[in-house]
């Protein structure tokens, strides 16, 4: 995944972005629906020039929509990922309504590395569920901070109820097939794409960096949409439900 391009470092940032997307598509074939409902939220309660915050921004996946749909928008992306982070700053460099940090979302100081002490709206997709609740329920408590009175805080993500198990295994074992079968199409799943990444001359070491923090794959919790609704009410939002789902995942939204 590598050519020229004008950053200097001869990789196609793009071909990486790409190759994620399809990547993330094979676990979510729903999945640019799911950020087109985010983004039609975001329109409804803050407009269209609104200051996002793109948390656990891994590629810059949700910026990238937000600046093509609202060219006025800003977003500041923060990950802790040096990986995905590298692929993001590639792919913004010169972008001056991007901005990207890199912090821990588990550390209590982290927003104080933020250039703004308030966002319109906190976004964020397939990233929380590397937390475990206690750490979970910590960062919302954070973010009620961070998001203005009258901004929205999303959330879209894998949510399981566990009071449904023959319906989640159902789901499960559909899922699953078609993935199986996406497979033998050719589909490059999570572990095949950071093999890729770290063959890659100007990857291999972010990439290295990256598992020396998370491991293989995220061994956090993934509570009901229920639950999210619950803290995040109890956190200091006023209002909290889902607004989108699929059979295997929710779009919770929180309005300050």
């Amino acid at each position: 995944m590598t050519d020229t391009d004008t950053t200097g470092t001869g990789t196609d940032w793009q071909a990486w972005q790409a190759g994620w997307d399809r990547q993330q598509e094979w676990y979510m074939p729903d999945r640019e629906e799911r950020f087109r409902v985010m983004l039609d939220m975001v329109e409804a309660l803050v407009g269209d020039r609104p200051r996002v915050l793109d948390l656990a921004c891994g590629t810059g996946s949700i910026t990238a929509r937000l600046l093509d749909r609202f060219p006025g928008a800003t977003s500041t992306g923060v990950d802790l990922d040096a990986a995905l982070l590298a692929i993001a700053r590639g792919t913004f460099a010169g972008d001056d309504r991007v901005t990207l940090v890199e912090a821990d979302l588990k550390a209590p100081d982290w927003p104080a590395l933020l250039p703004h002490e308030s966002y319109d709206a906190v976004l964020t997709a397939t990233a929380l569920h590397w937390l475990h609740t206690g750490p979970l329920e910590a960062l919302y408590g954070r973010l009620a901070g961070l998001v203005r009175p009258g901004g929205v805080f999303m959330n879209a993500d894998h949510m399981i109820d566990e009071t449904t198990p023959r319906i989640n295994a159902a789901e499960r074992a559909r899922r699953h097939a078609r993935m199986d079968r996406a497979r033998q199409a050719g589909a490059v799943d999570w572990a095949e794409w950071w093999q890729l990444a770290a063959q890659d001359p100007v990857l291999a070491g972010p990439t290295a960096r990256r598992f020396e923090i998370y491991g293989e794959h995220a061994d956090g919790d993934m509570p009901s949409a229920a639950w999210h609704a619950r803290v995040l009410r109890e956190k200091g939002f006023a209002e909290a439900r889902p607004v989108w789902c699929s059979p295997s995942d929710t779009l919770l939204l929180a309005l300050r």
